[in-house]
Formats: structure tokens, C-alpha cells, sequence
């Protein structure tokens, strides 16, 4: 059996890196790993798969940066010859990104038959580029393989046949089990044990000059009550530059280039509240129990609000430091571990995909 892997972004590397050792032990399992380069320096994504403890990708697309339509179509384009080429069993694809829904509808075309890794996951906004992949995505998908109960449902109330949809869990939990005992506090910020973590890189909260003024701002009373460690996304970066902003001179916020997973995963453990925009991070956080505040009005993964330690606060960076100082008094969302987030999502996906 031929299998594909088709990844793009960090996320993604997270979750291929459990699926690819569980087929790993599967005899007759042949394995091919395709990295659209969406994610091309090597702050962003060779780092990780040192990490991960990933081969290097057998073929690289190499696409970079563009606008959401030249990168999708530069995807199609040079993943169809590769498809042609390879002439896999089945596609894995991964998460709602570009790449994701790019190899999606080149596979389908082909008439080879699609896997996707975190299928049914919906945040109900169709203003998110990623919302839209994600749809695009499960509608064309012959497997659905999904991380929570309720992406199960969503699936099932757009009337996906039960048939093709499997609950496995929470892939990326699975790589975070195996590597937390190898986190580490990176030693820029070592010695701190109090602190606020934030990563934001969303267009709604970076895109506008007066919305990440006042996320800056908010940021800043933060500041004033416990350092603020802020691993800067290259495009958030260049959003502050470029409007003139500040951030992380002399006003409490320290500014950190892009970390390496378990660098990042080792402050996160320690960390007395993060303040994201990130999927991903609302499940490490509320795995790891550590109070989450996402500065979105909806989110995707809504297991992390209902059941875990993760809290809305919409597009109102003024709620930030409120919400901060209620955590610190000792008001915080107690939080559970979903159920399947277990560390064994990859091998659920290997016995269902090899049989």
C-alpha cells in the first residue's frame, strides 16, 4: 500500500509525524511525504521536522508565499504531476490550509481517493479562509477522520455518510505526549515562572492598524502585572513595522523570533495564561491545563471552550487584561481532556488505513 502525505504548514508537520511512525511498524506499507513549501524558511518548517523526528520530505513543491488563490493554484499545479507520477493508494491531507484543500481537489480529480487528518472541525464563519478549505475539503474527502465528538456530528448534520467518517481523536495531542518530557524553556526567557504567553498572526487581530494598536495596548496593561513573552509570527512582525507601531521596546512585551516546537511547547507548559488566535494551541493548552484566552469571536475547535480551559473573548482586546487579572485571582476555568485525546489517534488512523 502506497500511501501520500501532503503537508504545508507547521501545524500539519504536528500531525503527520504520528500518523507517519504509526504506519511506519505496518508491513506492505509504503510511505511518500509531500511539503508544499507554504511554509519555506527554516524558522517555519525544517526546524520541525528535526523535531519531529520526520525524514526530510521526499518532495518539496517549494511554493512560498502568495495571495490564497496563486497559492492554491501554484499547489494544483505542481502537485498534479507528482500525483501522476507516484500513483498513491490513498492521500492523506491535513488540517485546513492551503495546501490541504490544494492537494484535495487535485486528488479528486484524479479519482485518488482522500484521507483527511482532522476532518469535521467547523468554526461557522465563512470569513476565514480556513473555514472555507475545511468544507471544501470534507466534501470532497472519501475518509473523514476526526479529532472530537463534535466533528463527528458536524459531518454527520451535512449529511456525510456515517460510512465514511471515523472518530479517532486528537492527532496532535499524540505528538505533544511523546515530546513534552523533552520541552524545554528556551534560554532567552529561561528563570521566568510567571508569565503571559502570546502568539497572534490571524488577519482580523494584524491586518488592521487600530485593531492591533489595541491589541498592542492591552498587551501593554498586561505588561504592567507579569512579563509578556511574545514569539512574533514573520507577518505579524512586518504588520507592526509596517504601520508603525511597537511593541517589545521597553514597554514589558518581549519580542522573540519564531521558536521551534518544543521550545515553544516548554513555555506553554509553564505559562500563567496564553492569549492566542491559534487552533492548535486552545488543544495543547487545554490538554495541559493551562488557561487559554482566544482573541477570536468564534473558534473551530469548540471542545476546548465547552470542556476545556480555552475562553472567547471575541474581537475586544479590552477584555484581555480583565480577564488576565481573574486568572491570576484565582478564576479560571478548571478544564478536561477531550475524550480520544489520548496520544493514540495515529495508531487508530494506521489500523483503519492499513487493514
Amino acid at each position: 500500500m502506497h500511501i501520500l502525505h501532503v503537508v504545508g504548514a507547521r501545524p500539519n508537520f504536528m500531525k503527520l509525524a504520528p500518523v507517519y511512525a504509526a504506519l511506519q511498524d505496518r508491513a506492505g506499507v509504503r510511505q511518500t511525504v509531500v511539503h508544499t513549501g507554504q511554509h519555506y524558511d527554516a524558522a517555519m518548517s525544517e526546524v520541525f521536522f528535526r523535531e519531529l523526528g520526520l525524514p526530510a520530505p521526499d518532495i518539496n513543491l517549494e511554493v512560498g508565499s502568495h495571495s490564497h488563490a496563486q497559492q492554491t493554484a501554484a499547489i494544483m499545479m505542481r502537485f498534479e504531476p507528482v500525483l501522476l507520477t507516484a500513483k498513491p493508494d490513498v492521500v492523506l491531507v491535513y488540517g485546513d490550509v492551503n495546501s490541504t484543500v490544494a492537494a484535495a481537489l487535485v486528488a479528486s480529480k484524479l479519482l485518488v481517493p482522500i484521507a483527511h487528518v482532522e476532518a469535521g472541525l467547523r468554526s461557522f464563519d465563512r470569513t476565514m479562509p480556513e473555514e472555507i478549505n475545511r468544507l471544501l475539503t470534507d466534501s470532497l474527502a472519501d475518509l473523514l477522520l476526526t479529532p472530537s465528538v463534535d466533528a463527528h456530528e458536524n459531518l454527520a448534520r451535512e449529511g456525510i455518510p456515517s460510512s465514511k467518517i471515523r472518530f479517532v481523536g486528537n492527532v496532535m495531542i499524540d505528538t505533544l505526549v511523546r515530546l513534552l518530557p523533552r520541552a524545554v524553556v528556551p534560554e532567552e526567557v529561561n528563570g521566568l515562572s510567571h508569565y503571559a504567553l502570546v502568539t497572534l498572526h490571524r488577519p482580523s487581530n494584524v491586518d488592521e492598524p487600530e485593531m492591533l494598536a489595541r491589541v498592542l495596548k492591552a498587551l501593554e496593561e498586561i505588561a504592567k502585572e507579569m512579563p509578556v513573552i511574545f514569539p512574533i509570527h514573520p507577518r505579524t512582525r512586518q504588520r507592526i513595522e509596517g504601520f508603525g507601531l511597537t511593541a517589545g521596546n521597553g514597554n514589558g512585551i518581549r519580542l522573540l523570533n519564531p521558536l521551534p516546537y518544543l521550545g515553544f511547547l516548554g513555555l506553554q507548559r509553564q505559562a500563567a495564561v496564553v492569549i492566542t488566535d491559534s487552533g492548535g494551541i486552545q488543544e495543547e493548552t487545554t490538554f495541559l491545563g493551562v488557561p487559554c484566552i482566544t482573541l477570536r469571536t468564534t473558534t473551530e475547535r469548540p471542545v476546548t471552550v465547552t470542556e476545556g480551559t480555552n475562553t472567547l473573548i471575541g474581537d475586544a482586546p479590552e477584555r484581555l487584561h480583565p480577564e488576565v487579572m481573574a486568572i491570576l485571582g484565582g478564576r479560571r476555568k478548571a478544564g478536561r481532556i477531550p475524550p480520544l485525546w489520548d496520544g493514540q489517534a495515529a495508531k487508530r488512523i494506521a489500523d483503519i488505513l492499513v487493514l
